[in-house]
């Protein structure tokens, strides 16, 4: 039901209800207070008390109300075609996360057993999270930041998104630099990471690894043992023997581990080029620089001329990946090997499920997938129409999600088995897992395909295609943030958003120079480790099921939605925004700190006791902006605890909440007394 405005003679509107903001009577009259401050509004957290009615940013009056918070707007655009939010959510949340990370997730907590706690969490954490933001950006018609103006006493959790998003985009873009390094290798035949011999391969290096391991069984007893040396993949220089235990197992090939894959020594010596630690940074990789510089520059000027700019491709960007990923699927299932890759896929190892790492692993990856706790998908849903059904959306939105992060594991997987079987060794004996799994069975598919350099271009076009649509909705968001938080009036807040993406983009640049180094990989995985995923987004989720249930209201925001998509959604949802959600969220917290363990690298590398409280600073600076800014606000406020509460936490609502205000709350709206206010409203695509 959609009530009308009615417009009495004296020029002011009666409205029917909306209970979310109201306080009661005895409560206390308490004055409307305005978005920003005005001068001469009325009293407030650290203002001074001032005659007149309070006003809003465009200068209109507001009669004393029931304690909610008035502020008209601009009317705010809405997507031409409910299509086009599906397909932006699709574009930004179905990204690496999905084909880089949970194959690699799954590969690294023993195949299958990690998709039980994986769709365990989708339903009680994340389904009811993901729905949470699109119907908060939904409601109240604002982006990430300004959003939590619905709760202004805990809105650290936007300023805490956008700490996140930081560092999200610093590191995240790192993946498209390694895939547009490799889409540049991909133009020559034969593929340089399909053979050996080239000056970044060890004597190691081999192609087929039966033959080798054969034909050097047959001379390793003519070696003498003192010439033996085994292999460090993190070595600058490679021995040119080899153990015989590693070669010869019961007379069989079935431990090769001296043996080195040229699609491995490419990705490790040729484009990594791993140092022996956090504590060897190391040279700097000017192709790589080069890389980066070209990444960012595509990302800012598709920023500086504007998201919408990529509206007309967003079906493209959106349903490309999934035709390649067929086509590898198709070629992968029909190598020697990929069944079994696939049954090591599904086949779950029960032992598997009483280790932490597996249950924060499953968490996190569906917090990171989902792209819950950035505030982006809270910008999106903040474009919808206002009775748009994001009920419905919600669960369409996690289906093709998840469903994607299913259909990619089985992709990776078919490959993985036939690389075990090239080798014949193990499945879990043929790559480590690593964020650069993508980087090794991916390329090592291509290679098996005819033409190629033609299916590696295309591969690694996909991914920058998955990468670049997320990071432009990322970098946005932070943009559009920062430019909310500049004061108007100041020197900053004159500044063109041009000059803020420019200052954005180099900032971010200047800290991924660390990422080029030879100890880059380390960097980079204490970033992805600590400050865009864990246990920092799990805190994110935790607070903002607790602060809509519990602080704003389950009930009276099932209220709110049960009036824009026109019926109550199901009451799990409330249960799990209450009870469920933050319980599991504790529960996962608390089960990673009693078994927390060094963070490694591909099981070799163990970080220093320094790299590890480096991790702990980045996660401790997006998790402290929630409570440190309730302590601030709260200690900035004037009069009693209690007051203090009921002031900062009364929304503030837009201009197209006054269709929903309770009677009783009539607000006068005057003409403009002087020039509107220059509050900026977020604009993430």
């Amino acid at each position: 039901m959609s009530p009308e405005l009615e417009e009495n003679s004296q020029g002011e509107i009666s409205v029917p209800q909306l209970e979310a903001g109201i306080l009661s009577d005895e409560e206390g009259s308490g004055s409307a207070r305005p978005l920003v401050s005005v001068p001469g509004v009325g009293p407030g957290c650290g203002d001074d008390s001032g005659a007149g009615p309070p006003l809003t940013q465009d200068g209109a009056a507001v009669g004393p109300g029931n304690g909610s918070v008035v502020v008209p707007v601009v009317e705010r655009e809405t997507w031409t075609r409910q299509m086009d939010f599906i397909m932006s959510c699709v574009g930004f949340a179905v990204g690496l996360g999905n084909v880089w990370r949970f194959p690699y997730l799954c590969y690294k907590n023993g195949g299958g057993v990690f998709l039980i706690p994986y769709l365990l969490i989708v339903f009680i954490g994340g389904i009811p999270v993901f729905f949470l933001e699109i119907a908060l950006g939904q409601f109240m018609k604002q982006g990430g930041v300004s959003a939590w103006n619905i709760a202004p006493l805990f809105k650290g959790l936007g300023l805490a998104s956008m700490v996140i998003v930081f560092f999200c985009n610093t590191y995240y873009i790192m993946i498209l630099v390694w895939g547009l390094y490799f889409l540049f290798h991909s133009f020559t035949s034969p593929l340089p990471w399909a053979t050996c011999g080239h000056p970044w391969n060890t004597p190691n290096c081999t192609q087929d690894f039966r033959r080798a391991c054969h034909n050097r069984s047959a001379v390793q007893s003519a070696l003498p043992s003192s010439a033996v040396t085994p292999f460090n993949p993190l070595s600058s220089t490679s021995p040119m023997n080899l153990s015989s235990t590693q070669l010869l197992f019961n007379g069989s090939c079935l431990e090769a581990e001296g043996l080195r894959s040229p699609v491995i020594e490419f990705w490790e010596r040729k484009v990594l080029r791993l140092s022996g630690g956090l504590h060897e940074p190391g040279d700097i990789s000017y192709e790589m620089v080069l890389c980066l510089i070209a990444t960012w520059v595509i990302v800012y000027f598709c920023m500086w001329k504007g998201v919408k700019s990529t509206g007309k491709v967003v079906y493209f960007t959106a349903l490309f990946p999934y035709l390649v990923l067929v086509v590898l699927l198709a070629h992968g299932v029909t190598l020697p090997g990929a069944l079994d890759g696939i049954v090591y896929y599904l086949k779950p190892d029960w032992s598997k499920l009483g280790e932490a790492q597996v249950w924060i692993d499953a968490g996190t990856q569906i917090f990171f997938s989902y792209a819950i706790g950035l505030g982006a998908l809270t910008a999106l849903g903040s474009y919808n129409r206002f009775h748009n059904n994001c009920y419905q959306d919600a669960f369409v939105l996690a289906l093709i999600n998840s469903g994607t992060s299913f259909f990619a594991g089985f992709v990776v997987f078919s490959v993985l088995g036939f690389m075990a079987a090239e080798q014949g060794v193990d499945i879990s004996k043929v790559a480590e897992s690593g964020p650069g799994l993508a980087f090794i069975a991916y390329p090592k598919a291509v290679t098996l395909m005819p033409l190629a350099p033609l299916w590696a271009a295309l591969f690694f076009f996909m991914l920058l295609i998955l990468g670049l649509d997320s990071q432009f909705v990322g970098v946005e968001g932070l943009i559009t943030g920062i430019m909310d938080m500049l004061p108007p009036k100041s020197v900053l807040g004159s500044l063109r958003r041009e000059v803020v993406a420019a200052i954005c983009c180099i900032i971010c640049f200047l800290i991924d120079m660390s990422m080029v180094t030879e100890g880059g990989m380390y960097v980079f995985q204490l970033f992805d480790y600590y400050s865009a995923s864990g246990i920092t987004l799990l805190w994110q989720a935790f607070w903002e099921c607790v602060v809509i249930a519990w602080v704003y209201g389950a009930d009276r925001f099932m209220d709110d939605v049960a009036r824009m998509i026109g019926y109550q959604p199901l009451s799990y949802m409330k249960w799990c925004w209450s009870y469920v959600t933050p319980f599991v969220c504790v529960g996962v917290f608390l089960f990673h700190v009693v078994n927390y363990k060094p963070l490694t690298y591909n099981t070799v590398y163990t970080y220093p006791m320094w790299g590890e409280a480096l991790g702990w600073a980045l996660a401790l600076s997006s998790m402290l902006c929630i409570p440190v800014t309730v302590l601030y606000k709260l200690l900035r406020c004037k009069g009693s605890l209690r007051e203090r509460w009921q002031h900062l936490t009364t929304p503030v609502w837009g201009r197209h909440h006054l269709e929903y205000l309770a009677p009783e709350s009539e607000a006068k709206l005057l003409p403009p007394a002087g020039p509107k206010g220059t509050l900026l409203f977020e604009s993430v695509i």
